[in-house]
C-alpha cells in the first residue's frame, strides 16, 4: 500500500469511495468493500466525513483518507512518504500509533520522513543525501 506525500485522492470521488476504490481493482465484492472502507475510516477517526469530497476535508483529513485507502487491499508492505506530514501533533501521533499497531501485526513499513522523532522509532533508519544511501543506523 502507497501512502503519497501528496494525497493523490481522486477529486470527484468521496472519501469513502476514495478508500473503495482499490477494492475495486482487486475484484472485492461492493458488500464487502464498503464495509471495509467503513471499518478504515473509522480506524482514521473520519467515519463522520465518509461521504465528503476531497476538497471538503482539511489536509490532515485528506491524509487520513490517503492512508485509510493504502490498507484497503490489506497490505503486506506499506511506503509511506510523510504520512504525518500535513497533520497536527495530536493526529500525527495516532496515525504513528496506527502504523505501529500493524507493523505489530507483520505488516512491512517503509516511512519516509524528515521527523527525527518516527526516525527513532524505526528498527532501522537510511540516511539519504543526494539520491543516496550515506549511513544505516539499527535503533
Amino acid at each position: 500500500g502507497f501512502v503519497f506525500q501528496q494525497f493523490n485522492l481522486v477529486s470527484t470521488l468521496t472519501a469513502m469511495e476514495n478508500v473503495t476504490l482499490p477494492m475495486v481493482f482487486q475484484g472485492v465484492p461492493k458488500p464487502e468493500r464498503e464495509k471495509r472502507a467503513r471499518e478504515l475510516l473509522a480506524m482514521v477517526e473520519l467515519t463522520h466525513r465518509r461521504e465528503h469530497l476531497p476538497s471538503q476535508l482539511s489536509g490532515g483529513q485528506q491524509q487520513r483518507v490517503a492512508i485509510a485507502r493504502a490498507l484497503a487491499n490489506d497490505p503486506a508492505i506499506i511506503l509511506a512518504d510523510e504520512p504525518t506530514g500535513n497533520l497536527d501533533s495530536a493526529t500525527g501521533t495516532k496515525i504513528i500509533a496506527l502504523l505501529r499497531d500493524l507493523k505489530r501485526k507483520g505488516k512491512t513499513m517503509v516511512i519516509i520522513t524528515h521527523d527525527d522523532g518516527i526516525a527513532a522509532e524505526a528498527e532501522t533508519t537510511a540516511y539519504i543525501k543526494d539520491g543516496a544511501i550515506i549511513h544505516v543506523k539499527r535503533n
